[in-house]
């Protein structure tokens, strides 16, 4: 994608400067075989000097560069860094996501942050409580992006998920709002770039299974066998059994999970549901909690009096159990009495 060397460009220009400066920069961005950093701190105490002069220094030391004639020489290597980022992200991309886009090699991605941090066709903001690092070429870009984002956010529900495909259409709208059509012009075709925008966000993120919503609810931020449990059953979208449930997180995540322990976290978690023997389903989904008596009588109290196949039918639609198992609670004199019509009712 890039036509340059990038380790050559920053041998070429590093030898501009002094020894020192030279040596701080390459410590300070990683431009060494190992592709090691150092902070302002170390650099200082290695050289029996404060941080702020360490700082000084490279700040200094990367004017010094820009003034270069090195730097004029590699002018068209800057105008291609500005190209990339218009292209791949229409004028506005994320550092991680600019990088990774170039290359695997984390020694290069080294190199080739330093050419963008010496670079002036560009600029950078940093990172904050909101968004990733970015660099931009049009400000105005930025600024109809970053306030798109922040409507997404917002009209997010906690524990929501939505699909790629929805996630798009939805950036795609308060885009289109924000913009009023007049800056903006995405087409369909050019989704990469929406979903690299969407990946600005520190507040939106996909989980692994590839669904968007808020980045620190636990259906995308998942620590433990309960949200993998969680993403599982909801891809599935029916109920599981344990052991079923503890199979397909080894296989959906390469997360090893026990049959005992994911037995217990289910259990414990009030997302879940035991809706038969060991079959759990998820509570968003309209199950009711408790055995088949509490069922009957959370149905009864909200419909009122049911004929025997009534109750079965809705019984069976919150638990995976035989119809006789439903009929033999029914005769629990003492929670449920049979009307002279026929029907069932709680007793008073």
């Amino acid at each position: 994608m890039i036509s340059f060397k990038p380790k050559q460009i920053t041998k070429n220009l590093l030898n501009v400067l002094p020894d020192r400066a030279r040596d701080i920069l390459k410590k300070r961005y990683g431009l060494n075989d190992k592709g090691d950093t150092y902070t302002l701190e170390s650099i200082g105490q290695s050289y029996g000097i404060t941080r702020e002069r360490v700082r000084q220094i490279e700040n200094h030391a990367i004017k010094s560069i820009r003034k270069s004639d090195i730097y004029k020489q590699n002018h068209a290597l800057f105008s291609e860094l500005q190209r990339l980022i218009d292209q791949l992200g229409g004028g506005l991309i994320a550092e991680h996501v600019l990088l990774d886009e170039l290359t695997s090699d984390p020694v290069i991605k080294n190199h080739l942050y330093f050419l963008f941090v010496v670079g002036d066709a560009f600029d950078k903001n940093k990172e904050n409580a909101y968004y990733h690092h970015r660099w931009y070429t049009k400000p105005e870009v930025r600024e109809i992006v970053e306030t798109a984002l922040n409507e997404v956010y917002q009209n997010l529900e906690n524990d929501e998920l939505v699909d790629e495909e929805e996630i798009v259409s939805r950036f795609k709208a308060e885009l289109d709002k924000v913009s009023a059509g007049k800056i903006l012009n995405i087409q369909s075709e050019e989704r990469d770039i929406l979903l690299r925008w969407l990946n600005i966000s520190k507040k939106i993120a996909p989980n692994p299974l590839g669904d968007w919503g808020q980045a620190d609810s636990p259906n995308v931020k998942v620590k433990g066998i309960r949200d993998y449990a969680y993403l599982t059953l909801k891809r599935n979208g029916s109920p599981m059994h344990f052991r079923e449930v503890a199979k397909a997180i080894k296989e959906l995540f390469g997360h090893d999970a026990h049959v005992a322990t994911t037995h217990n976290e289910l259990i414990k978690d009030p997302r879940f549901v035991l809706v038969g023997r060991g079959l759990y389903a998820l509570t968003e989904w309209g199950y009711v909690a408790g055995v088949v008596k509490d069922v009957l009588r959370e149905i009864l109290a909200k419909e009122g009096p049911l004929t025997k196949e009534e109750l079965i039918d809705r019984v069976r639609r919150e638990r995976y159990v035989k119809d006789n198992t439903i009929f033999v609670n029914l005769q629990d004199t003492n929670l449920f009495k049979r009307l002279a019509n026929g029907t069932y009712t709680l007793v008073d």
